[in-house]
């Protein structure tokens, strides 16, 4: 079971026309943006990941104001373990599980699930929260994700689970943000 005192949460590189030309991207981006907001109202530390900032652009301007304060870790490496301020801040927050969530699913999510399970993490890749541009290829990652070891969650899913009961502080906060 996932625990909120156990648990970071991981975007990644939701930025620029990449993020404009995901398959599903308002679905996409409406989930992850239930997802920030669910994770802050449950305490959750968020982890947010940019590839290349300066050739891919920023990330999308209403995920990027949720985000704030924190700053994005840039990055080269599709997975985030490649960057070293990435395990650094980890390392920092202490959490065992982490929920993964943001774009391409096939690559820069899959390869980082595929290096979090490898190193001893607890993952759940927030299947309602990745899209790749074509639909095959996010299957196709969520598939490898599940094969690697990391398992998959939906945003009221996790949530839900995260608070365990209707007698939890942020239950209404909650439910404002799933509705």
């Amino acid at each position: 079971m996932l625990n909120a005192d156990s648990c970071a949460l991981v975007v990644v590189d939701v930025q620029g026309k990449l993020a404009e030309a995901m398959h599903g991207k308002e679905r996409l981006f409406g989930n992850l943006q239930r997802l920030v907001r669910g994770a802050r109202a449950l305490n959750v530390p968020v982890v947010w990941m940019e590839q290349s900032p300066a050739k891919m652009g920023p990330t999308i301007a209403p995920l990027r104001e949720l985000l704030a304060p924190d700053e994005p870790i840039s990055k080269t490496s599709f997975s985030c373990c490649g960057e070293p301020a990435f395990a650094r801040r980890l390392e920092a927050l202490a959490r065992g599980q982490i929920l993964l969530a943001g774009i391409e699913a096939h690559v820069c999510v899959f390869q980082t699930a595929r290096d979090l399970v490898a190193r001893g993490y607890e993952v759940e890749v927030v299947s309602d929260a990745v899209s790749s541009r074509a639909p095959g290829n996010a299957r196709l990652g969520l598939e490898r994700c599940l094969a690697c070891g990391a398992r998959l969650t939906g945003v009221e899913m996790l949530l839900f689970e995260l608070m365990r009961t209707a007698d939890h502080p942020a239950f209404r906060d909650i439910l404002r943000i799933v509705k």
